[in-house]
């Protein structure tokens, strides 16, 4: 799974998701998803691990895919639940809850914005058989929304409000989606700034440095001005 693909593939991927068909992805892969996944960010997050509350539905009804994100969502006059956009936020501030969340959850795939680091991939994700998908760039809200055919429930919604609350989708081709970790913890994205890093300095070389600077400018790219 760490080993960089030919091309490009496209997977579509069935909720709850097997562990057969997560040991079948690579880093790179483009997926969609059908089924049921639900949302779950830090106001779940402090309500279950930190104050210790029991989840409100159970996870067998949910599935195992955990998407962090905040729906535009608004509830209909009689009492339905319309979604439009479904936009991810970044996962690495949810990192010190999910340890906990894998044992309480059965999460195995956690959707959200921007990725993780390989630590944090191999020190909560690897032990679970989980693995991390990213949204492909910003302003996909929009198009992921079109992706949700049902919501089949709203727990927390009156207490958590509605970026926090967690809400239940059904979905249909939902995506697309980058598989940013593998099962090893490797990291798509660490992967390719390695890739990009090895070419920076070629880049420079032979550049003479700028006759004026600006205050705290460096040609040096390890300093930092603090």
């Amino acid at each position: 799974m760490g080993d960089k693909p030919d091309k490009l593939r496209t997977v579509r991927l069935t909720t709850p998701v097997s562990a057969e068909a997560i040991a079948g992805l690579r880093l790179g892969d483009v997926v969609y998803l059908d089924g049921r996944v639900y949302t779950g960010r830090e106001g779940v997050y402090q309500r279950v691990i930190d104050e210790g509350a029991d989840l409100p539905v159970d996870p067998a009804e949910v599935g195992n895919v955990n998407f962090h994100c905040s729906p535009a969502a608004a509830v209909q006059d009689d009492g339905s639940f319309k979604v439009g956009a479904v936009t991810a936020t970044a996962s690495f501030r949810f990192a010190k809850w999910l340890e906990r969340w894998f044992e309480v959850s059965g999460c195995k795939v956690i959707i959200g914005k921007g990725g993780m680091t390989s630590e944090a991939y191999r020190k909560y994700f690897v032990p679970n058989g989980a693995i991390y998908l990213t949204t492909v760039g910003y302003g996909t809200g929009a198009l992921l929304g079109r992706g949700v055919k049902n919501v089949a429930a709203a727990h927390w919604l009156e207490d958590l409000g509605i970026a926090q609350a967690l809400w239940v989708f059904d979905v249909e081709n939902f995506g697309p989606f980058l598989v940013e970790s593998d099962l090893q913890g490797n990291s798509l994205f660490e992967r390719a700034n390695a890739e990009v890093a090895k070419n920076l300095d070629a880049l420079y070389e032979g550049l003479k440095a700028p006759a004026l600077r600006r205050y705290g400018e460096t040609d040096e790219r390890k300093d930092e001005l603090i």
